[in-house]
């Protein structure tokens, strides 16, 4: 079975990839271990320990306090950097700030608070469940109907589905771009285009888009958007996300909490909240330095490697994996979750198994380390700028062996807290 696709082919492909030099940017330990994780937490840039190290060595211990004449633009700096490099959109249009879910809280209220007239927010059932939670506390606390709609888990967000559901009612519409679940991409312009026709604001999660496909949210038309920076732009561990507002918008929208980093003259120290003209309202209160000089560092990687070649590679790299998988994995029980066409699918892809917790545990005794969502799905996270196609034949040859091998019924079925 191993001869249906020899190790020579990824050591080819291996040989023509252009971003092939870039895997020695980043950390890698234990070379035995086939990282597939990188769209839940990317490798260690070795340009971070650097400079965190700098920072902390340098101008923290350095400059103390005075350190802050450059610190206190460094949120919109790296802002502006996943803005023109990542995701589509121009300089003042993003910053660095908080966590996803706060985020995401800050932009949907600000956006149902402009259409008071309004009182219907829409979402799918296969959304990530932080943003589902937070739409439901909003729901709740305003009396507003949140309505979700049915999404297939392997497919994704249908366009036609989502047009259908708008009607004037509707105040905000929130989904993510990339399935976390099947890796299926949105028609993020369609679906936008179809929410302003019905006068409706957009919300767009970026967390497994960001870093693995082009997003374009200037050119799709996007109102607002949120992200995380630890997968593909390997941030680090809870490093701080991003958040996008379109310009046109960004005066005419007042975020909830209303804190000093978001006030317009913060060391006047003023009685009355006075929002600051851009992108800089949506902060709240002092950035976290350290977490987004990472977030900086993991950027810059990926705006010289470029957001086109990154996705060249991304497509070939799943491609080769769902090569691999209808070959050895489908023969074992195992079915392919992830869509089979290139502009479909994002950055990861995920294969469907009775067993799959047992399986996930398996592959990491077996030092293949992928991450386990239900229902019942191993997931691959396939980084362009560090995972190898050597690597996923070998990390797909041991899942299949291991499965041949029933070695996997040896662990616990019952999922751990973490998975």
């Amino acid at each position: 079975m191993a001869m249906d696709h020899p190790l020579d082919e990824a050591a080819a492909l291996d040989a023509a990839d252009p971003l092939a030099s870039f895997r020695d940017r980043f950390v890698v330990g234990d070379p035995d271990v086939i990282y597939l994780d990188g769209n839940s937490l990317g490798r260690t840039p070795k340009a971070t320990r650097e400079a965190i190290k700098r920072v902390v060595d340098e101008e923290w211990s350095g400059e103390l306090i005075g350190a802050w004449d450059h610190w206190i633009d460094l949120a919109r700096e790296t802002g502006d950097v996943i803005a023109t490099e990542i995701v589509g959109a121009r300089p003042g249009e993003v910053i660095v700030s908080d966590s996803t879910s706060v985020n995401l809280y800050k932009l949907a209220a600000a956006a149902l608070d402009a259409v008071p007239h309004r009182s219907v927010i829409i979402t799918d059932d296969d959304n990530f469940p932080t943003d589902r939670y937070i739409l439901q506390g909003l729901a709740a606390q305003r009396g507003l109907e949140l309505r979700t709609l049915t999404t297939d888990l392997d497919r994704g967000v249908d366009a036609a589905d989502v047009a259908a559901a708008l009607d004037d009612r509707t105040a905000l519409l929130c989904l993510s771009h990339v399935s976390y679940r099947s890796g299926a991409i949105a028609d993020m312009a369609a679906i936008t285009a179809a929410a302003h026709r019905a006068g409706v604001l957009t919300l767009w999660d970026l967390c497994h888009s960001a870093g693995a496909v082009p997003v374009g949210l200037n050119e799709c038309d996007v109102d607002l958007a949120v992200g995380c920076t630890y997968k593909y732009l390997n941030g680090g561990p809870g490093a701080p996300a991003f958040l996008y507002v379109r310009e046109e918008l960004q005066r005419s929208l007042r975020q909830p909490i209303w804190g000093w980093f978001g006030q317009r003259d913060q060391f006047a120290m003023g009685a009355d909240y006075d929002p600051a003209p851009g992108i800089e309202r949506f902060q709240v209160g002092t950035p976290p330095v350290l977490g987004v000089t990472a977030v900086r560092e993991g950027a810059r990687i990926i705006a010289e490697a470029g957001m086109p070649a990154i996705r060249a590679k991304s497509t070939l790299l799943t491609s080769y994996a769902l090569r691999l998988a209808r070959s050895w994995l489908e023969p074992l029980g195992f079915s392919v979750s992830t869509p089979a066409e290139d502009d479909r699918r994002g950055g990861h892809v995920t294969v469907h198994h009775p067993d799959a917790w047992r399986i996930a545990q398996a592959m990491r005794d077996a030092k293949v380390v992928p991450d386990y969502r239900t229902p019942d799905r191993v997931r691959l996270g396939l980084a362009p700028l560090y995972t190898t196609f050597a690597e996923v034949h070998t990390g797909l040859s041991r899942l299949r062996d291991l499965v041949a091998g029933e070695r996997h019924l040896t662990f616990d079925a019952v999922p751990g807290r973490v998975t």
